[in-house]
């Protein structure tokens, strides 16, 4: 946001539109519905779901939310429903072709733009039901459906939002390199969450704005629960713990065995769902890595009180190098010390987490951590991870709309 204080004013009165990659009925934690439910605190708030495409169908047609959507498509159904004050969802009634396995990415254009007319002819009707006036729309990281939507729906105000670097990943690189550096340029401004991904849109627009990560941290902060689960209590000695899906693509299993093995006295737990080359690791032979699979988001709280130390052992790669980790400010709700590995996204945390540049460092920074925890320390911890609320982050997404007024 550069050096300028921050005009925590709110934006008031205004209509917006939101589009991205995950629908309101997704399972997982969403940035773009944090943001939408802080947008209608103060504006009406149209939250548009990913339309239906042929491959999902033909993929998923037993699936409730494929079997719902067709419904809605074959008028069957509502496709407009209001969430809650000042907020709707749509489920497009239309389906888009599956195309991304068109190698030409100027032929994929052509056939994208048919899909984005498509949904923008159905967004309108909601836009119509609804009186949407002189809209702001926000697109959330979708570089295909949401290209051509600016062309078609006109809006006042443009914003791209950019939470993840989805270059990285083969799905998007496919046509994303060209195709999203195009995006970001016509739009009227991006925000992003993390200082590498407004530093990446801030090549293409100038009008780029690091906007943070919120986080919903009240069940970590209200946590008081000391007694530790079920399936970890009879471990003895210092514990070293880490959060999250084990995925071999973001994380560094060579860290967590050089930690296993150097330290044998500690125990290292890992809480979450594992992928495949995780299950089939060598880490499962060592006596002192604990497992306990995935765990409610309810129950996460009190694994990371019984942790010592918490870390966060990723890789350095095109996928994790600008993401915002979550789980950090989650670690440092409780107030516990953490080693992470040094990212450009972490250099955010610098002053409150460890960063490790190889696993010989993170030996050391934990024994580090270890000793020179305090009571002071923990307190400093929680109210740095306060500051991370979606309230704070909206605010910033906001002052760069009015710096683009100015």
């Amino acid at each position: 946001m550069g050096a300028g204080k921050l005009n925590k004013e709110s934006i008031k009165g205004r209509d917006i539109i939101v589009v991205g990659q995950q629908p309101w009925d997704t399972e997982i934690g969403s940035n773009c519905k944090n943001i939408a439910l802080e947008f209608s605190k103060n504006n009406r708030v149209l939250y548009v779901n990913s339309p239906l495409d042929r491959i999902t169908l033909w993929r998923n047609k037993k699936d409730p939310k494929t079997s719902k959507r067709l419904a809605i498509i074959q008028g069957k159904e509502e496709g407009l429903i209001h969430i809650q004050q000042n907020i709707w969802n749509f489920y497009p009634d239309c389906m888009v072709e599956s195309i991304n396995w068109i190698n030409n990415t100027k032929i994929f254009n052509f056939f994208n733009r048919f899909n984005n007319g498509k949904l923008a002819r159905s967004i309108q009707k909601a836009i119509r039901e609804l009186d949407f006036k002189d809209f702001i729309l926000f697109n959330d990281n979708e570089m295909f459906k949401g290209f051509f939507l600016n062309d078609f729906l006109k809006p006042a105000v443009s914003i791209y939002y950019s939470r993840d670097y989805m270059v990285a990943v083969d799905y998007w690189r496919k046509h994303g390199v060209k195709l999203e550096p195009e995006l970001i340029a016509k739009n009227d401004l991006c925000v992003a969450n993390s200082t590498f991904l407004a530093e990446y849109c801030g090549q293409f627009n100038p009008d780029s704005f690091d906007v943070g990560q919120g986080c919903d941290l009240d069940i970590f902060i209200e946590n008081k629960q000391k007694e530790a689960p079920l399936d970890v209590a009879a471990i003895q000695g210092t514990v070293i713990g880490y959060v999250g899906a084990l995925q071999s693509i973001r994380l560094d299993r060579d860290i967590i065995a050089h930690i296993a093995s150097s330290r044998p006295e500690w125990t290292v737990v890992l809480v979450g769902p594992e992928d495949e080359l995780f299950k089939i690791s060598n880490l499962h032979e060592f006596a002192n890595v604990v497992f306990t699979g995935s765990k409610p988001i309810s129950e996460l709280p009190d694994y990371i009180n019984f942790f010592d130390v918490c870390i966060n052992p990723q890789l350095i790669n095109e996928v994790t190098i600008g993401n915002y980790p979550r789980k950090i400010d989650e670690y440092l709700a409780i107030g516990k010390p953490v080693v992470a590995t040094a990212t450009k996204a972490m250099e955010t945390f610098s002053d409150f987490v460890y960063l490790a540049k190889d696993k010989e460092e993170y030996i050391l920074l934990i024994e580090e951590a270890l000793r020179d925890n305090s009571v002071l320390k923990e307190q400093q911890r929680r109210e740095f991870a306060l500051g991370h609320t979606w309230e704070n982050s909206v605010a910033k997404i906001y002052d760069a709309v009015r710096q683009l007024h100015k």
